[in-house]
């Protein structure tokens, strides 16, 4: 089958590197990549593993209780925040 096709520069470059480094005819590499670009893309979807972060103990609060943001500042802080 004969057709048109245009490539997005980066892909033209990526398949004329790649032409050169194999020797092959352009039509060889285009036809070699549509196709194991097809293979992948029918593919069913790979099962990833979910991302889980450990907790960590970060061991004991410096202030009383941070319920109230006026007292925290007042221990942070100092009472001259005010």
């Amino acid at each position: 089958m004969r057709t048109t096709l245009t490539l997005d520069d980066d892909v033209a470059a990526e398949i004329e590197r790649l032409r050169k480094a194999r020797e092959a005819s352009l039509k060889d590499v285009v036809n070699e990549a549509l196709r194991l670009g097809v293979r992948e893309m029918a593919a069913p979807a790979k099962k990833r593993k979910p991302f889980r972060t450990r907790g960590v103990d970060l061991g004991e609060l410096l202030i009383p209780s941070i319920d109230d943001v006026t007292e925290a500042l007042a221990i942070a802080e100092g009472e001259d925040f005010k």
